[in-house]
């Protein structure tokens, strides 16, 4: 389909393209080589390359899912792909086998971060972003939030110096937290905002942004007016960062987001912060998410309708491209 409409705010509009699974596109193999398709293309530029000629507004930027262990002439072949089709990249590093919050854990961390803060450097990424502050679905119970915040300060200013982040033209760290059971301290707006405050602090100067998902707000436990307090907070101190539009529980199709992607997005919006808008959804059967299915009544449902995912992503940029367009028709978005 050719493009119909044009996103009309000054604002960054793309895609997280974890629907096309993390196993079948994002992790590489044990050679440090990603998925490709059956002509050979890394399944990401694939993938990416599809939706931009089939979607009726087109994307300007993509969040990819770096791991490590992949090999550097991949990342450059993917880099390079992407940016041939005219796409910001902005990457997200994955961090998995060690606790941020455990000072014996801080080498470990610290080896799977350096190499992407490195390559998101080398090959000219936008921003940068991580869960790094805790560990997926296996933290320990409720850790003090103190102790958590100055732990993760320490191990995160070392991996600010030792990449040289701060003299290069990666423009932020944006900061994710997770909903409970996927993170067990870090769980809301309000807590990992103490960590954003605190290495900014340390830093001096706020450089860290705290990256606000819908699904994870709409988990937290906090309300919507609860949340939406708390954005217009965080963007007055400088420390809202990137906005992920993504559906609570089922984090699938964006129609089952229960009011939430309207509700923040509105809210960040109106503050006048509002950057960088990303479009995510999941595989509802995607194997290395079969422990969150398991510890989550709702996750993993299917929501496609009878669509394939590139679809549903499709449909999802689309409808969130309306909501900024009507953003700025009624003065809210430049």
């Amino acid at each position: 389909m050719p493009e119909t409409f044009s996103l009309k705010p000054q604002i960054a509009l793309g895609i997280v393209p974890t629907h096309i699974g993390f196993i079948d596109g994002l992790v590489p193999d044990a050679n440090g080589h990603f998925p490709r398709e059956a002509d050979g293309r890394i399944v990401i530029v694939a993938e990416m390359d599809r939706i931009c000629a089939q979607s009726p507004v087109r994307p300007n930027c993509v969040q990819i899912s770096l791991f490590p262990g992949t090999g550097e002439a991949d990342i450059a072949e993917m880099m390079d792909g992407l940016k041939a089709l005219g796409l910001e990249i902005h990457l997200i590093m994955m961090v998995g086998g060690a606790n941020p919050m455990n000072p014996a854990d801080e080498d470990t961390v610290i080896s799977q971060l350096l190499p992407s803060l490195k390559a998101a450097i080398k090959y000219g990424a936008v921003s940068v972003a991580s869960t790094s502050i805790e560990e997926w679905m296996n933290g320990p119970a409720d850790m003090d939030l103190d102790t958590a915040i100055a732990q993760n300060v320490k191990l995160h200013v070392r991996a600010v110096k030792e990449a040289g982040l701060l003299d290069s033209a990666i423009t932020a760290w944006h900061i994710e937290f997770l909903r409970p059971v996927e993170f067990k301290t870090f769980t809301n707006i309000e807590r990992a905002w103490g960590f954003i405050k605190a290495i900014n602090k340390e830093l001096g100067r706020d450089y860290f942004k705290l990256l606000i998902d819908s699904a994870h707000m709409g988990d937290s436990g906090l309300s919507i007016a609860e949340n939406v307090r708390l954005i217009g907070e965080l963007a007055a101190a400088g420390h809202m960062g990137i906005f992920h539009a993504s559906a609570k529980t089922t984090r699938g199709c964006l129609t089952t987001d229960d009011g939430w992607i309207g509700a923040t997005l509105s809210a960040a919006a109106h503050t006048g912060k509002l950057e960088t808008v990303f479009v995510e959804a999941f595989r509802h059967d995607d194997p290395a998410l079969q422990s969150l299915r398991d510890a989550v009544p709702g996750h993993g449902v299917d929501t496609c309708d009878g669509r394939s995912y590139t679809q549903v992503i499709i449909d999802g940029l689309v409808n969130t491209a309306h909501r900024l367009n009507n953003f700025k028709a009624r003065g809210f978005l430049d």
